[in-house]
């Protein structure tokens, strides 16, 4: 299938992941460089009613849409009349076709070093001072 955009998934259970999304804003597919139009004919999903909340977000789909124009092998419509986005002899000699998902999206973890416990942690009563933490919001006041 076409190429998708990276977005986080809803609700605080599921928001620390990252997932496919439908399709492109018309905003970072104007940062990229690429007409929405051209977009759908090079294999970009594009949504005109997805919105983007952050920069940062922003800033990955541009950089997954830069990857993506970099790594594609367009073949001229004609072979005889290349035109300007088209590839080279060469590339479209070594070019394969690609099975599988196109560029797909990985979840990264960051896994924390392993140290000792400190002594405040071991004396630490986790039940007995969530127990009080409710006890004083209800007789609060």
């Amino acid at each position: 299938g076409p190429l998708r955009p990276q977005v986080r998934c809803p609700t605080i259970r599921y928001h620390t992941k990252v997932r496919a999304g439908r399709g492109f804003t018309l905003e970072e597919l104007k940062a990229a460089g690429i007409h929405k139009k051209t977009a759908r004919t090079i294999g970009i999903s594009v949504d005109s009613r997805r919105r983007n909340r952050s920069s940062e977000s922003l800033q990955a789909n541009v950089q997954r849409l830069k990857e993506y124009r970099s790594k594609l092998i367009l073949f001229p419509r004609k072979a005889s009349a290349p035109k300007k986005g088209d590839s080279t002899e060469e590339e479209i000699k070594m070019a394969t076709q690609l099975s599988g998902a196109v560029m797909p999206i990985k979840n990264v973890h960051k896994k924390e070093k392993a140290r000792v416990i400190s002594e405040d942690e071991k004396n630490f009563k986790a039940f007995a001072s969530l127990r009080m933490a409710r006890a004083n919001a209800r007789l609060f006041g």
